[in-house]
């Protein structure tokens, strides 16, 4: 597998949607479970910042298909599906931060909830402060509550969501200078939306002791 993405994190236009929309598994492999319990569980009863950095930073030296074939395949509302998603969430923030940044600001003007403020960002969020958001996201997952740092990706990922609707719609209206644009932003704000709901999915999980 591990041949099919480009290291460090970088991916093909299209990566991120079609992992996030493959189905998963029947069966899960063990491994994937073992190894985010083990990871998980090592590094929340000793939290060190140095180590914690490493893990966020882990895809950025290693690449997004070393995580890949650890977890991808695993079930949305699981453990390691739910590991998975915010690198993946992270890893398409870092390859196009001024497109997520740029749909997360429209997502705070056409979405009327609280969610701009559950995910944490400053508005405006422009680049540098969508991928502080990711960073801090993951970061919370290894050293702060668990559904909390979910909760915020679910948030993040809503907001975003939204604004890319909002922008296919106006890409629409302009098909012609930009052929192509409003799919791919349609796209994006439907794997997003799924994203959106697997987190939560698994932060409800997680506070009930059933993530797995």
């Amino acid at each position: 597998m591990a041949s099919e993405y480009h290291r460090p994190t970088r991916f093909p236009p299209g990566m991120f949607e079609g992992f996030v929309g493959a189905e998963d598994p029947a069966h899960l492999s063990r491994v994937a479970h073992d190894t985010a319990s083990a990871i998980l569980s090592r590094v929340r009863s000793d939290p060190d910042p140095e180590v914690v950095a490493r893990l966020v930073r882990y895809t950025d030296e290693h690449g997004i298909d070393a995580i890949a074939e650890l977890w991808s395949q695993a079930s949305a509302k699981s453990l390691p599906g739910a590991l998975w998603r915010v690198y993946l969430l992270r890893a398409l923030i870092r390859q196009d931060p001024f497109g997520v940044s740029l749909g997360f600001q429209r997502g705070t003007e056409v979405s009327h909830t609280i969610d701009q403020i559950v995910a944490g960002a400053p508005i405006p969020a422009g680049p540098a402060e969508v991928q502080d958001l990711a960073d801090r996201i993951l970061q919370g997952l290894f050293a702060g509550d668990f559904a909390v740092a979910l909760e915020r990706a679910a948030a993040f990922a809503r907001v975003v969501a939204a604004g890319s609707a909002s922008l296919a719609d106006d890409a629409d209206a302009a098909d012609a200078a930009h052929p192509g644009r409003s799919t791919e932003l349609t796209q994006r704000a439907l794997r997003l939306t799924q994203l959106a709901d697997e987190f939560a999915s698994c932060a409800r999980l997680w506070r009930r002791d059933s993530l797995d």
